[in-house]
């Protein structure tokens, strides 16, 4: 009984750095494992509205100014998901306003990158410019009530476009996506804004002096509340009661 024992406490002892080589060594996990891993989830039906809105603006050192705007808002109530696109300019003293002569080269590489991309790049005095990417998610379960979008449908493929004495505004629907930009006059610089992908780029390239930028994109989120007598919510616990049987 006794060899038996220690028979069996050998070949045990002899398997575990078998084991803990095999089950427990520490790997590298790759890039594209880790870009399919999701830390949380929404349930479907849990997101009752969704809406984009988009927008630059280019002020130059004379007042004169440019604006793109660009807003989707969709629901249960939606039938066909469209973008309205607004552009407005403003006249400052019109007089004074100096050609930029700053020369910025290279980027490239920044119309290729993944995820969120912003640039500022100046090759002149006293500029101010400004990225923001935010997203906004209410949890009350209330969409945006009697909500009235307003402008220029963009249709797939579309241009809208805007002038005044700042520059040229473009918004554009293209390969699944969005594009708003902006050319300045007097060889001042140049903007733009796209989303579409999964990227989204923000991008602003100054040649002159004392101007003001500013691109903006905003995503709005408005989830249901489910309460834990949900059957959507009661089924998915029901499926994770099951997986105890299993030894999970």
């Amino acid at each position: 009984m006794n060899t038996y024992r220690w028979l069996t406490v050998m070949c045990l002892v002899a398997s575990m750095p078998v084991y803990a080589s095999s089950g427990f060594k520490p790997i590298e996990v790759k890039d594209s494992e880790l870009a399919e891993l999701r830390g949380r989830y929404v349930m479907p039906g849990r997101i009752i509205s969704f809406g984009i809105v988009m927008s630059s603006t280019w002020t130059n050192a004379v007042g004169d100014s440019i604006t793109g705007k660009a807003s989707m808002q969709i629901d249960s109530s939606t039938i066909t998901p469209q973008f309205y696109v607004q552009t407005t300019g403003g006249t400052g003293t019109g007089t004074g306003q100096t050609t930029g002569t700053g020369t910025v080269t290279g980027g490239a590489g920044l119309g290729t990158g993944q995820g969120v991309v912003q640039s500022v790049r100046a090759a002149g005095d006293g500029n101010t410019a400004t990225n923001n990417v935010g997203i906004n998610i209410n949890e009350n379960g209330l969409a945006p009530a009697n909500l009235v979008q307003s402008g220029q449908v963009l249709v797939a493929g579309g241009t809208v476009t805007g002038t005044s004495g700042a520059g040229n505004v473009s918004v554009s629907a293209a390969n699944g996506g969005l594009q708003m930009a902006i050319q300045a006059n007097h060889n001042q610089g140049n903007s733009v804004q796209q989303i579409g992908g999964g990227n989204v780029l923000q991008g602003t390239v100054l040649q002159g002096n004392s101007n003001f930028v500013n691109n903006m994109t905003q995503l709005n989120v408005v989830m249901g509340s489910n309460g834990l007598n949900n059957g959507v919510l009661n089924c998915n616990l029901d499926q994770l009661k099951g997986l105890r049987t299993l030894g999970y």
